[in-house]
């Protein structure tokens, strides 16, 4: 059955320490030049992980991510018409 996670952003002080996230979820992606790392976390965890892992040393910054707050389906919203006034004369 497929567990439903959750997206967390890392920013991390160095990269090297990036592998020692992966006990708390999956690592996804690392980004070497802006030094953060995304993991998935089950979602019903993900608060004691986030607060795990920002109790570690070479972390500065944890965020989760919004996309599953976010409505993905949009309603296309007609225009109102506008009645013509005719009584503008030239």
């Amino acid at each position: 059955m497929h567990q439903p996670r959750i997206g967390v952003a890392v920013w991390i002080k160095s990269v090297k320490q990036a592998r020692q996230l992966r006990k708390y979820g999956l690592v996804h992606y690392v980004s070497k030049q802006m030094k953060y790392a995304v993991i998935y976390v089950d979602q019903e965890n993900v608060d004691t992980a986030m607060s795990q892992i920002g109790n570690l040393g070479f972390v500065e910054r944890v965020e989760r991510s919004e996309k599953p707050f976010i409505p993905l389906e949009y309603h296309k919203v007609e225009k109102e018409s506008q009645p013509e006034d005719d009584s503008i004369g030239i």
